[in-house]
């Protein structure tokens, strides 16, 4: 054997060896690597770029002129931007019972009686309709004069009021028709998790006397705990990005009433010509929803530590 495949040999055994021995390492790297660039690329890269618009102001064409924090000092004195912000509280807060429906009415579905596949379909079918046919449907329901609700209470003598017209009410109709397919997602999370809970620990608790609330309580939800993670931190997320049923719904009005921060930035992206302030407040929005889920996430967590 000469010296040079002497040489090739030991570098080959080498190069095993590196691989055998780092081989928990490399392979996850080279399995996410492409994830994460495709990641950095459509998510982080146009997040960085937006949070830097917040400080130019520009129409989406032509130069751009830096001006700093202007565009923020601007969202402190626009009396828009507030009700928006305070209508996303608004859906953040009632949102988050689409959880709690989607929950009970799991535990309703997941029974082996006769007809409950039929009941099932019926709960899926929100999931699978578009935003825009959701709101399309209710704003037909809402219509005073031709809608679905206006026609059932007509013969009792109760005249419906004109929901999406009514500054005061405009934002809580858009939300209870947000709820509708928000629920059904929540309900098929947990009826994924509830065929994961195990049976004998249900059946050990209600020999030791365990039943109703306090099985659900201490028994039931704490398995939950992964269902239970995603859908509050998307309902979360679904709430504070509503867009689709504000821009099919109402406009954004009655006069800014129903207004949000997602069609507020859209509105002066596309009609407005205002690049930076849209990007404004979109980082306004991205930090709100930051702060919340890495609260949520911490809560998540200490509970976690406490129950061990």
């Amino acid at each position: 054997m000469t010296e040079i495949q002497v040489l090739s040999n030991s570098r080959r055994r080498t190069g095993s060896t590196f691989l055998r021995k780092h081989q928990l390492i490399i392979a996850p790297v080279a399995f996410i690597t492409p994830a994460f660039a495709m990641f950095s690329l459509f998510v982080i890269y146009p997040i960085i770029q937006s949070i830097g618009l917040s400080f130019v102001e520009w129409q989406g064409i032509g130069p751009q002129t830096w001006v700093g924090l202007d565009n923020y000092r601007e969202l402190l004195g626009d009396p828009v931007f507030w009700k928006a912000l305070t209508n996303n509280v608004y859906w953040l807060v009632l949102f988050l019972l689409a959880p709690v429906l989607g929950l009970f009415i799991a535990l309703f579905l997941n029974q082996n009686v006769f007809g409950i596949r039929l009941v099932k379909s019926l709960f899926f079918f929100p999931f699978v309709v578009s935003q825009i046919v959701v709101g399309l449907v209710f704003a037909w329901f809402y219509d005073p004069a031709f809608g679905l609700l206006a026609t059932m209470l007509e013969p009792l003598g109760v005249k419906f009021p004109a929901i999406l017209s009514n500054e005061n009410w405009a934002t809580f109709g858009i939300i209870l028709a947000g709820l509708w397919p928000q629920t059904a997602y929540c309900m098929i999370l947990y009826l994924t998790g509830l065929n994961s809970v195990n049976p004998e620990i249900i059946e050990a608790a209600r020999l030791d006397g365990a039943k109703g609330w306090r099985l659900l309580v201490n028994i039931v939800l704490p398995q939950l705990r992964a269902a239970t993670f995603i859908a509050v931190v998307v309902t979360i997320i679904g709430a504070l990005r509503s867009f689709d049923l504000v821009a099919i719904m109402t406009g954004g009005g009655p006069y800014n009433s129903s207004n949000v921060l997602a069609y507020y930035m859209y509105d002066n992206a596309i009609f407005r010509y205002r690049m930076g302030y849209a990007s404004a407040i979109a980082t306004i929005l991205f930090l709100i929803m930051d702060l919340y889920i890495a609260w949520f996430l911490m809560r998540l967590l200490k509970n976690e530590k406490g129950s061990r």
